[in-house]
């Protein structure tokens, strides 16, 4: 396919789903929502089918819930599901980390380190908005470099099954970029240094900040 040729068009069932799943991670539809499909497919205008098919894959992610004689509810996550979730994502990421320690490479490093410094210069340049998907990407970036083989889809799946709304991104906050940003190096170094047990220490403290955020603000 050239690049001026139109591309297909997503399936109904995966527009269905891509809507959703952002409307849902955005929590423009809250936590303890009930989904009627014959409702969304009016909205969307398609068919029930597809969205019973996007329906399905929600509750692969674990978004939503089927009840009986409730149907579809988006899963209402509260702060014992918030302290849970940074938990999670603190043992494994600080997993990969101590796992990447062990077998990064110099050019893998240096992505890393590319990457930190595309998110030092937005920062300097008041470009906040950008550094949340900045750092998720190095986030996952080092797992999949500790854990190419099982870890980072479960870093994935564990980030995927948890809204976030973007308001609520610590990086919006300028009193926490500069701490986060310091994080990020001192794991870079722990990284170059190949020591396990410091890159694992500082990845576990830097997310569990980030859920202390979470849970006050």
């Amino acid at each position: 396919m050239s690049p001026s040729e139109p591309r297909p068009p997503m399936s109904k069932a995966e527009y269905v789903y891509s809507v959703l799943l952002e409307e849902i991670r955005s929590t423009r539809i809250p936590g303890g929502t009930a989904l009627r499909a014959g409702e969304v497919a009016k909205r969307l205008g398609v068919s029930v089918t597809p969205v019973r098919e996007a329906l399905r894959r929600l509750e692969k992610d674990r978004l939503i819930s089927y009840e009986a004689h409730h149907g579809a509810t988006v899963v209402d996550l509260g702060d014992e599901a918030v302290t849970e979730y940074y938990g999670l994502r603190a043992v494994v990421e600080g997993l990969g980390a101590r796992l990447a320690a062990a077998r990064i490479t110099a050019e893998e490093l240096a992505g890393l380190r590319e990457l930190h410094a595309a998110m030092a210069e937005d920062a300097d340049l008041g470009r906040n908005d950008r550094l949340g998907e900045l750092s998720r990407r190095f986030h996952l970036r080092i797992v999949d470099i500790g854990g190419p083989a099982f870890l980072g889809a479960h870093a994935r799946s564990v980030r995927n099954s948890f809204p976030v709304p973007a308001e609520a991104s610590l990086w919006l906050d300028e009193t926490q970029v500069k701490a986060q940003l310091e994080a990020h190096e001192g794991i870079l170094a722990a990284l170059e240094a190949g020591d396990a047990e410091a890159a694992e220490r500082i990845m576990i403290d830097h997310v569990r900040r980030a859920g202390d955020f979470r849970q006050h603000h």
